[in-house]
């Protein structure tokens, strides 16, 4: 049976071997046929290697397992996953080429020192033995490695550079994207609510536990702060946050919480809610009610959305002038 027709299927092939649905394909299928010299792309002096792209694609295939609904779909987006990591290393060469391009740009040698000395820590609990026999399993000198670190610091400056270029953005253009997205920015009704438990003991009577609350609410009416009253009173599991349960919709709460809680107004605590458990205090710290967000509110979010907006299609223009200057070759 052929599971793929891609230019990719010698990757392919391989990472079935590890992906658990290696069972489903043929010993041998032909499909290794493009990439029988074991090279898929070379950009500029770089050979982009089989074993590569398998680098880049082997971890992420136990997701693709548990997301793929079939063998087929599994297939297909292994494919895809294959094709963009081989752009991905193509743009990653001609990055770091990018770069080199200017003679003055270097990295210090104590930078590319440092960045092993953290790997060191990090990944091989700073057993330098370790480190050793991992470069060895993996058939790389110490040369090649530091170089590897080298690429790995310019290809991270680069991308930082090319998006720290788009932080701009101007009030115009904000206003302008919240007049054409005013249904993004829609909220629904919600409460930043604490709450107080006063759970019941054994036995215990309605009456008692709605005295205590009564109790409680005397003191928060005399000006104390609800805040302190949970820390002091309150047995649910965010009494030393004072009660703070964050930012809460209608449908996030079960009926005997949403009716009383989203009666009252922000700064107001509503009458106790007594259940079976014991018998609780809501208070609304404040109200968000549903409807189109104000711009002011959410300027500081459109403005974050612009700059990736803006950062990736930068990027994409950016990325294009390096492939269609440099020398790239797929297999």
């Amino acid at each position: 049976m052929t599971l793929y027709r891609s230019a990719n299927a010698a990757i392919v092939a391989t990472l079935l071997a590890t992906s658990g649905l290696a069972q489903t394909a043929p010993a041998d299928d032909n499909l290794n046929l493009r990439f029988a010299n074991g090279i898929a792309a070379i950009a500029e002096d770089k050979i982009i290697t089989v074993d590569d792209v398998r680098r880049e694609v082997t971890p992420l295939i136990p997701q693709l397992q548990r997301d793929a609904r079939n063998e087929q779909e599994f297939n297909q987006k292994l494919e895809a996953l294959q094709d963009n990591a081989i752009q991905n290393l193509i743009d990653r060469v001609l990055i770091i080429k990018d770069f080199q391009k200017d003679e003055k740009k270097h990295v210090p040698q104590n930078f590319i020192d440092n960045q092993i000395a953290d790997q060191l820590t990090e990944q091989f609990d700073n057993d330098r033995s370790k480190f050793l026999a991992y470069l060895r399993a993996r058939g790389t000198t110490m040369r090649d490695y530091r170089k590897e670190v080298e690429e790995d610091i310019i290809y991270n400056y680069m991308m930082h550079q090319q998006h720290k270029s788009q932080s701009i953005v101007s009030p115009v253009r904000i206003e302008q994207y919240y007049k054409e997205n005013k249904d993004r920015f829609y909220q629904d009704d919600s409460v930043h609510l604490r709450l107080i438990q006063l759970s019941r003991a054994q036995g215990q009577a309605d009456g008692e536990l709605k005295g205590q609350a009564d109790a409680i609410l005397l003191r928060l009416r005399s000006g104390e702060k609800f805040e302190d009253l949970a820390k002091e009173y309150s047995s649910d599991s965010r009494r030393a946050k004072g009660g703070d349960w964050g930012w809460m919709k209608r449908s996030d709460l079960k009926p005997e919480f949403s009716e009383p809680l989203f009666a009252v107004k922000k700064g107001e605590c509503s009458e106790p809610v007594i259940l079976p458990e014991g018998c609780f205090l809501l208070y609304a710290e404040d109200r968000k009610y549903a409807g189109i967000q104000p711009l002011d509110e959410v300027r500081d979010q459109i403005e974050r959305i612009l700059v990736q907006q803006m950062g990736r299609e930068y990027e994409d223009r950016w990325l294009e002038r390096l492939r269609r200057n440099g020398y790239v070759k797929h297999f």
